[in-house]
């Protein structure tokens, strides 16, 4: 059969096909181990193929100095040519970085920039690049307000999820949320999913959201402690929403009732579940499990990326 020509060699692969294949693979081999396997797949990795979904979340977590994580992100962006369609990254530091993705974004749908030191007028000043988006996560922004989720909403006509989760040690200290409700209810009219856990928002605020955003089909209110909503107030004007909270599920109960309380509102495929809301200190301990097997020192030093100097590439977190 082989001799029949049934058979196609990996390096005779085209292009776009190689690259839907590396990027299920993870970012350490596609960026040093790929790339030395033949010029066919060198030429895969260096284009846009590989990169129309970039996804460093869990090496941005990592990454404690953000010069580094600004260059990584520079590069891979590049490399995608315009046709960048998701992009997952956390603890942006600055608004220059935040601006050279939308300077990039006009392919992009997908953003999650959680745990990012982003400012109003720098969100502000980028969000008419935006308007493609239909998925943006600012959860635990700090910075942001609704100045910037109002420019969002104003931009991002074809928003329909939008994630804006807090920590609660980061509302300890705000008054009220309200004015980011009001800000979402007058600009995001069209959301299907809302997610604000640990906001500082009222009844008042929920109810403006429900009246105006009548598309939504899941809201998340975990420890929303002034909402006065029930269950039964929900099952009652709005049967077919998935409504998550005001109460907290923790993560003992959350095991004790693993079915009644999944099998309702864990089902939709909801990104956080109870560690997510941990202090720091846990969190690491969770990531430290993750990376086990971490990439060493050398890792970036080594790449065999032959268009880019050895000096740029950002040492392992």
């Amino acid at each position: 059969m082989e001799e029949d020509g049934e058979f196609r060699r990996w390096d005779e692969l085209i292009p776009d096909a190689l690259g839907l294949i590396f990027s299920h693979l993870p970012l350490q081999e596609i960026l040093t181990v790929v790339p030395r396997v033949c010029k066919a797949w060198n030429r895969a990795v260096t284009g846009p193929y590989c990169w129309q979904e970039i996804d460093i979340e869990l090496w941005s977590n990592r990454c404690h100095q953000s010069d580094h994580l600004d260059r990584m992100l520079q590069m891979l962006i590049l490399r995608s040519s315009g046709s960048l369609r998701k992009l997952s990254v956390t603890g942006l530091q600055n608004d220059s970085i935040f601006s050279f993705i939308a300077q990039h974004a006009g392919s992009l749908k997908t953003l999650k920039v959680p745990r990012s030191s982003l400012s109003n007028s720098g969100v502000v000043n980028v969000a008419e690049k935006l308007s493609s988006l239909t998925f943006l996560d600012l959860s635990y922004c700090c910075k942001l307000g609704p100045e910037a989720i109002q420019a969002i909403g104003k931009h991002c006509k074809a928003l329909i999820e939008f994630s804006r989760n807090m920590h609660p040690l980061d509302v300890a200290s705000v008054d009220s949320h309200d004015d980011e409700a009001y800000a979402i209810a007058s600009t995001m009219p069209r959301l299907k999913r809302l997610e604000i856990a640990y906001h500082r928002v009222s009844t008042e605020g929920v109810l403006k959201i429900l009246s105006s955003c009548i598309f939504l089909e899941f809201l998340e209110l975990r420890g929303c402690w002034d909402v006065q909503l029930d269950n039964k107030f929900f099952k009652e004007k709005f049967p077919d929403m998935k409504v998550l909270g005001p109460r907290v599920i923790g993560f003992y109960d959350m095991i004790n009732d693993w079915e009644d309380c999944c099998s309702d509102y864990f089902s939709d495929g909801s990104d956080y579940l109870a560690w997510e809301f941990l202090e720091d200190g846990e969190m690491g301990e969770f990531y430290e499990d993750e990376f086990e097997h971490g990439w060493d020192d050398n890792f970036y030093a080594d790449s065999v990326n032959i268009d880019m100097e050895p000096h740029i590439w950002p040492p392992s977190p």
